[in-house]
């Protein structure tokens, strides 16, 4: 079982995770080998420069540190800091992760934006007192319990703007 803290290998815990789902198992290994083959959506990268002339970028992410460097490959920005929970110690949303950028961003957690790809980084990256975009592209239905973030983005275009601009 896990616990909330925990951490073990995000392989193993993908192998076995399609094996309780009835998922092939070279099905697992196919997903992680084509890790590095994914592409952003079609804002990212512009967005990503454009800030990461003015601003730190971090990557937090659960997955591991060889599968976070893949996919940051794909953004064709490098971040200033790459938080994989591996290196963390722990899975978001334990609010190790988060802390770890805090600390590599050397920024206090109110002057970070948090861009949250999943409902569930609302309550850990506020949790630790960041405020959060949650870019909700999907359009999901915000789980039960989770919090509403302080800004709601459709895409990431936006984000420019709020960064310059919070009251937006």
């Amino acid at each position: 079982t896990y616990a909330a803290g925990d951490y073990r290998a995000y392989d193993s815990l993908v192998r076995e995770s399609a094996a309780v789902a009835g998922v092939r198992s070279d099905a697992a290994d196919h997903l992680l080998e084509g890790w590095g083959a994914m592409e952003p959506w079609p804002e990212v990268p512009d967005v990503l420069a454009s800030l990461g002339l003015s601003y730190r970028i971090a990557v937090v992410t659960n997955c591991s540190s060889v599968l976070a460097e893949r996919a940051v490959h794909c953004l064709g920005v490098t971040p200033h800091v790459i938080v994989a929970a591996e290196r963390a110690g722990a899975y978001k949303p334990d609010p190790r992760p988060y802390r770890l950028a805090l600390s590599e961003l050397r920024a206090p957690a109110e002057r970070v934006l948090f861009v949250a790809g999943s409902p569930f980084d609302i309550p850990g990256a506020g949790g630790v007192g960041m405020p959060v975009a949650w870019h909700n592209r999907l359009r999901l239905a915000r789980p039960a319990g989770v919090a509403a973030p302080r800004y709601e983005l459709a895409t990431l275009d936006a984000l420019q703007r709020l960064v310059r601009d919070p009251a937006t």
